[in-house]
């Protein structure tokens, strides 16, 4: 059974169609563990306590320094023990510490086609303002491990979206979340449940069996 805790910042769509996928049996052999949030009014928390899973909040602005918020974070993981951490809508940067101590072990889902559009300042309505104001064609979403750089680890899956000449970017980033996110997060964590993925080479394996 695959352990996971999911860092969330607002409100928690995509952890709620990791729920649902739990549920109906998309995701398979995986249980929640807890789901920690950087924002004690993210409505992601309530989503939690809903299906009776730990909502934890490790709030930054209640340390003196980023250190102390860096040493809590890392302490909370680590007392939990999770298999794999899920990023989903964290806006919180992941302290390197963490990173490695969790190595090929984090995933996040990023609202574009990387490498566009994404790195440092590429998050929320800024990600589609962006992809609007190039005038691509298609963007998407692209779920990938995380390492020390932004954006920058492995990419696990990837799935487009078309652009409509009459998009904003609400009605992108909605159908973006709709289309993209919320089918190939739950898949990725169910492949690394079933022991489908490996990273190789900063690149990653996805095998039709499970790797031993």
């Amino acid at each position: 059974m695959l352990k996971i805790a999911v860092l969330v910042s607002g409100g928690g769509t995509n952890l709620q169609a990791i729920i649902d996928s739990i549920e109906n049996g998309t995701i398979t052999n995986t249980e929640i563990i807890s789901v920690i949030s950087n924002n004690p009014s993210a409505y992601a928390l309530d989503r939690a306590r809903e299906h009776g899973i730990e909502a934890l909040v490790i709030n930054p602005k209640t340390f003196a320094e980023r250190e102390q918020f860096h040493e809590a974070l890392l302490a909370a993981l680590e007392e939990r023990d999770p298999d794999l951490i899920v990023l989903a809508g964290c806006l919180v940067v992941i302290p390197e510490s963490v990173i490695r101590r969790f190595e090929n072990r984090i995933i996040n889902i990023h609202p574009s086609l990387i490498p566009s559009f994404c790195g440092t300042g590429y998050y929320g309505l800024r990600v589609h303002e962006s992809a609007l104001a190039r005038g691509v064609k298609y963007t998407g979403a692209t779920v990938h491990f995380v390492d020390c750089g932004t954006d920058t680890g492995p990419i696990l899956l990837q799935q487009p979206v078309a652009v409509r000449q009459d998009d904003t970017p609400a009605s992108l980033q909605r159908r973006v979340m709709e289309e993209a996110e919320w089918k190939i997060l739950p898949k990725a964590i169910d492949l690394i449940a079933n022991h489908r993925v490996r990273v190789v080479d900063h690149h990653t394996i996805i095998t039709n069996e499970p790797e031993e």
